[in-house]
């Protein structure tokens, strides 16, 4: 898989997996506007909070 999103929010944590940049960033948006802290990570290990995720569509 090339891009991982982490959502965590008080005791609960979700992981998903994603090959396509635009569905992972997708979701991610969708999670942390639901209040989630949300991470993204690319397949060379580099991560990205929300107020990265353009960067991720840009590449």
């Amino acid at each position: 898989m090339a891009y991982k999103m982490v959502a965590e929010r008080d005791n609960e944590t979700v992981r998903v997996e994603r090959e396509s940049t635009w569905l992972i960033v997708a979701k991610a948006r969708v999670w942390a506007s639901e209040g989630w802290q949300v991470v993204i990570t690319d397949k060379d290990g580099k991560s990205y909070p929300p107020e990265e995720f353009d960067k991720l569509l840009a590449a």
